[in-house]
């Protein structure tokens, strides 16, 4: 593992592929989270919405994408998250995320971020701001 201090503009951090969504993760989410919206957990109500099945919660795909730093939280912590949710997630989606280098300041190193599912579309895309102590 390379120190996140030394990337520079351009470098990626290493992509993580998550294993396809299941209705279990959502459930677990759903009770962790606080965000019992049935559109989320059970296929009726999601039809119900006008949806062609369950979706997942878009803080879920949010907070999974905070996984790419997790080697690096000796080092420093995201300071700011901004994120623009383009797409929705279903169950058995896989998704992968990815961050890039945009910008390396004194102490702060700003990435781009995007999530995307099997079908290299965007789910999720934003910028994370990590601040190195």
């Amino acid at each position: 593992m390379s120190a996140i201090a030394e990337k520079q503009t351009g470098d990626t951090l290493t992509s993580i592929t998550l294993p396809p969504v299941t209705r279990l993760d959502l459930i677990k989410y759903a009770g962790a989270s606080g965000d019992y919206n049935p559109i989320h957990t059970i296929d009726g109500e999601a039809e119900k919405a006008g949806l062609p099945g369950i979706i997942a919660h878009g803080m879920w795909t949010m907070g999974n994408l905070s996984k790419l730093f997790t080697p690096y939280y000796e080092e420093g912590f995201i300071e700011t998250y901004q994120i623009r949710f383009r797409g929705m997630v279903f169950l058995d989606d896989v998704i992968s995320l990815h961050a890039e280098v945009s910008e390396q300041t004194e102490g702060k190193i700003t990435f781009n971020v995007n999530a995307k599912n099997q079908k290299e579309e965007d789910v999720l895309k934003g910028k994370v701001v990590f601040k190195t102590y």
